[in-house]
């Protein structure tokens, strides 16, 4: 379809593109959602694996080695060509694994989601000149610094974080502007044993001193003006806006406030106390947008009557043509929801993290318990782990690791119980799935907010053009 032009009309982007990972916010997605000068948001979760598995599987159209040959440092990408990339692909053989990170041993997976995010974000601000934002969750502490870097080296122009508190990222982005190394504290489960333990980036290790590169703008994810008012107090360095997220988006939501119920299907139940005052909003005086549920043109009218500068929306665009998800998984999904044959449900035990986490339901995936229940447990990938004090040392386990395993580390077995491999899952989602030893190809386990049931009104293989057009009050086509 012709290209929409570029609509800079406001200080702000009007609409900003989820970032929906792993891989499913790409480059491509981004690319096509800033042309149009609203916000295209690249997801910056698991990003090495998603660069080697790309290398791996051939890089086709050559655009991954594109970028590569725009980076810094050409002896540390060379490096990485000579061990990861395959010019005929795999030929059926399992993903080469990027060794799982440590406290004191993350060099090689640090260096390659340091490329691999300047990599996206370069794909994404490609061809045009309006802004490109990328996406993180707080909670994978132990991979956002090198993230956070590879973005900003590629000239990212505004970082999305959400999943946790993120005090610590304003000072980060502002000590990599100054040149500086960047640190963050590790929050480690169980009664401290030593000194709160330091992550710290420095870009010289990496070959990349001395380069200048810009201060991003930084949007915090929360869902309430409470937390907004907590960030603007104890956050390290400026916040300069805010994505007020309710409980009807995709992926991971914010547990309920206060006591915990649950209806019939065993789903958290949400009520008044977790929509956000947007009186209270506006008092702060920076701009917000708002998420879930809000991807019509009437929502966008109605938030901006509101006072936010306008709306985020995910799931319109996570099943557009220009998505990263598998196009027969888009497609299936979008032709269940024309036949009413699909649902959502919010599942408090899927992600290891304890967050909800709104799974599709589909028969072939990882959200059919016989499907669940044949998988093997295995924890190769280990973005979920989480850090724990073990012998005055900090190790790593996660709830979907085998389950001896887990309680081996300490962990209750109760917590186990339904926690799913989202790792590998939201890889495979992206055309990524990991060929284990025994054989099994991992399942995908889709993610998606409670606005999938508009897809029927939309025609197979829309755009992510035909969104804007029709979020705008255009003459966009569904």
């Amino acid at each position: 379809m012709t290209e929409l032009p570029a609509v800079p009309s406001t200080p702000h982007p009007r609409i900003i593109q989820g970032g929906m990972g792993v891989a499913v916010s790409n480059w491509v997605l981004a690319n096509a959602v800033s042309r149009t000068g609203e916000l295209g948001v690249v997801s910056g979760t698991g990003i090495d694996n998603v660069l080697v598995r790309r290398l791996q599987d051939g890089d086709e159209g050559g655009h991954t080695r594109r970028a590569l040959a725009q980076y810094p440092n050409q002896e540390r990408v060379q490096a990485a060509l000579k061990k990861y990339f395959l010019p005929e692909g795999r030929q059926g053989k399992p993903y080469k694994r990027v060794p799982m990170p440590s406290l004191t041993s993350h060099r090689e997976s640090w260096e390659l989601s340091i490329m691999g995010a300047f990599v996206e974000v370069w794909l994404a601000r490609e061809g045009h000149s309006n802004p490109v934002g990328v996406n993180l969750l707080t909670k994978l502490q132990l991979f956002n610094l090198p993230s956070l870097y590879g973005a900003v080296l590629a000239g990212v122009d505004t970082v999305i974080m959400g999943a946790g508190i993120p005090r610590e990222i304003p000072g980060a982005l502002d000590a990599f502007a100054a040149g500086q190394p960047a640190s963050m504290r590790l929050d480690v489960k169980g009664d401290p044993q030593g000194d709160t333990p330091v992550i710290t980036l420095d870009p010289a290790e990496y070959g990349l001193a001395g380069i200048p590169v810009g201060r991003p703008k930084f949007y915090p994810i929360i869902t309430s003006h409470v937390l907004a008012g907590v960030l603007l107090k104890k956050a390290s360095g400026e916040v300069q806006g805010f994505v007020i997220e309710g409980p009807t988006a995709g992926g991971h939501n914010a547990p309920p406030r206060g006591q915990v119920t649950y209806d019939e299907l065993g789903q958290p139940i949400y009520t008044e106390r977790d929509i956000c005052d947007l009186s209270e909003m506006r008092k702060l005086g920076l701009p917000f947008w708002l998420a879930g549920g809000q991807a019509t043109p009437e929502s966008l009218r109605a938030a901006e009557a509101g006072g936010a500068a306008g709306i985020q929306v995910g799931t319109l665009f996570a099943f557009c043509q220009e998505s990263g998800f598998r196009a027969d998984f888009r497609e299936r999904v979008q032709v269940k929801a024309q036949q009413e044959r699909l649902s959502v449900f919010t599942d408090p035990l899927a992600s290891p993290t304890g967050f909800p986490f709104k799974v599709v339901q589909l028969p072939d995936t990882l959200s059919n318990p016989e499907v669940y229940a044949a998988r093997q447990r295995v924890c190769d990938i280990g973005y979920l782990r989480e850090a724990y004090w073990q012998g005055g040392k900090v190790g790593w386990r996660c709830a979907s690791e085998p389950v001896d395993q887990y309680v081996a580390k300490g962990g209750k077995i109760e917590d186990t119980v339904g926690r799913k491999c989202l790792c590998n899952a939201l890889m495979s989602d992206a055309g990524l799935a990991q060929i284990q030893k025994n054989g099994d190809v991992e399942k995908p386990l889709l993610t998606s907010g409670d606005g999938i049931f508009a897809l029927s009104d939309w025609k197979l293989g829309y755009s992510a053009h035909d969104v804007i057009a029709y979020l705008r009050g255009e003459s966009g086509t569904r």
